[in-house]
């Protein structure tokens, strides 16, 4: 067996990227909600960024209150927890697996290979992970909001092939590239591969991905299948 381990990333990988389209909408309604300005809020929530998907902010109501704090508006406790839960309405519908995830996972672990996520995330996705259809799939789950570290770090690397108890080089590791995750995991010797849906649009993309990536790449989740035989 080539391969003891496939480790995934989340956005992009195992389910679909979220789109600037929505990610901007979502923020708008939470802004409103705030009685902030939209413009300021965007500004300050995406520049919040590093400290939210590394824990810094104990969950996206602190995130919200020390926008606003920092934007002099005094929001009641129910806004916040109106907004909490548009944030977690928004992360339920971005954690829908694409089709065939759930049967590739369950193959690779039948077929006796161990299963990692790494993750970068921010609190609301351990929050909502046992209500989906991933909550018993994966051996080890890292989620950087948790860690206090995100990708390309090698340290959280290291945290999932240790928590799996295999070696960096018997890894096969899966995404779309997304935090140079992909360059990251080659430097910690392991077999890095890009994924990029045919239909996951450039122009609608969130987040900036390794788009100079010359290693192996597929298309589609299933040919994991493929590379791990």
């Amino acid at each position: 067996m080539k391969y003891k381990a496939v480790i995934f990333d989340l956005f992009g990988t195992l389910v679909d990227n979220f789109t600037s389209t929505n990610y901007e909408n979502v923020l708008a309604e939470i802004a409103d909600i705030l009685k902030a300005s939209r413009v300021e809020f965007r500004k300050l929530w995406k520049s919040s960024f590093n400290d939210r998907v590394t824990g810094v902010h104990g969950d996206q109501r602190e995130s919200f209150i020390n926008i606003c704090r920092e934007l002099k508006i005094k929001v009641s406790p129910e806004q916040v927890e109106q907004a909490f839960r548009i944030r977690m309405d928004f992360c339920r519908q971005t954690t829908i697996p694409r089709d065939g995830t759930v049967e590739v996972l369950a193959s690779l672990r039948q077929d006796g290979y161990k299963i990692g996520l790494i993750s970068d995330c921010t609190g609301e996705i351990p929050l909502v992970w046992d209500e989906t259809p991933f909550a018993n799939l994966f051996d080890v789950k890292i989620f950087s909001c948790a860690a206090g570290i995100k990708k390309p770090d090698p340290r959280i690397y290291r945290m999932a092939t240790s928590q799996l108890g295999v070696k960096p080089e018997e890894c096969l590791y899966v995404g779309d590239g997304s935090s140079n995750e992909l360059t990251g995991a080659l430097k910690m010797g392991m077999h890095p591969v890009r994924i990029r849906d045919p239909k996951d649009l450039d122009e609608e993309r969130f987040m900036e991905r390794e788009d100079d990536w010359t290693g192996p790449k597929i298309s589609y989740l299933r040919e994991v299948l493929k590379l791990v035989n």
